[in-house]
């Protein structure tokens, strides 16, 4: 994303924890920074990228929000609880700060690309003035959606997520039906074709089985909290989204999902009663 906006022709001033992706960054061009304080302090426009909705409300409120002054605009590039992302909006609306979700879809491939889906939440005003960089970063516009008022962005990647995860959990748990009932999943695989509609997603989701590597086939796993904690927030059931990840958390942490360890859905389903 950095190399992004510097081919844009933005400067662009950064900190990140990982000294390897830091010297990544400056040697693209980047102006480096000892820390969070420092580039609020020295940036009109502050985008942050990090793992997990919970470290970035922890920056935001410990790093960025102190450090802000008026007619800044603050842009959350990752995936954040949808809740606790409009009450951090309104802390920095109080400082004459506009706190902008844009959740992007598409993986490191999709940034290389400049193909990323980004999902837009906030003052229409606001985002419109930004548009620039989201292009810069994402690529044309046709992937780049306002959603509507803040936190709306990071409603939709929701949907984005759980589309994945749950559509993922169906394949997999479809296929260990007939595994677990005794037909081999190459078998099943070659049964059930490769043309039209689903068969086409349940054909990839068979062959990471065939090949091995049903275990990595992910699920949203560390993500799904985020999405069940929003429903109950606004009052409605998300019954599949919890049965998933309830199922999966008794489960032994063996994959690595969002950087973190995780358990596997595959592996949960192959276990015997």
């Amino acid at each position: 994303m950095v190399r992004n906006l510097l081919a844009a022709g933005y400067t662009v001033c950064g900190f990140d924890l990982d000294v390897d992706r830091l010297a990544a960054c400056v040697e693209a061009g980047m102006r480096p920074k000892h820390d969070v304080a420092a580039v609020v302090a020295q940036s009109d426009i502050v985008l942050t990228s990090l793992p997990s909705s919970q470290t970035f409300l922890t920056v935001a409120e410990h790093e960025i929000l102190p450090n802000t002054h008026a007619g800044q605009i603050v842009i959350d590039l990752g995936t954040t609880a949808v809740h606790k992302f409009r009450a951090l909006a309104e802390e920095f609306a109080r400082r004459d700060v506009d706190l902008l979700d844009a959740p992007v879809s598409g993986g490191p491939g999709g940034v290389e690309r400049r193909q990323l889906y980004i999902f837009l939440g906030g003052p229409d005003e606001t985002v419109q003035r930004c548009m620039p960089i989201f292009i810069a970063i994402g690529g044309g516009d046709e992937r780049i959606t306002y959603c509507g008022p803040v936190g709306s962005g990071q409603i939709v990647k929701g949907v984005n997520q759980l589309m994945m995860g749950l559509g993922n959990a169906a394949y997999l748990e479809a296929l260990a039906f007939g595994v677990n009932a005794g037909v081999d999943a190459a078998v099943i695989r070659q049964a059930l074709g490769n043309t039209g509609r689903w068969r086409v997603d349940f054909h990839a989701t068979a062959g990471q089985v065939v090949e091995g590597h049903g275990d990595k086939v992910g699920v949203k796993f560390r993500e799904l909290p985020y999405f069940i904690e929003a429903a109950k927030a606004a009052g409605f059931p998300l019954p599949l989204t919890e049965l998933l990840y309830h199922f999966c958390d008794v489960g032994e942490r063996v994959v690595i999902d969002d950087h973190r360890p995780a358990p596997s859905f595959w592996r949960e389903l192959s276990k015997r009663v």
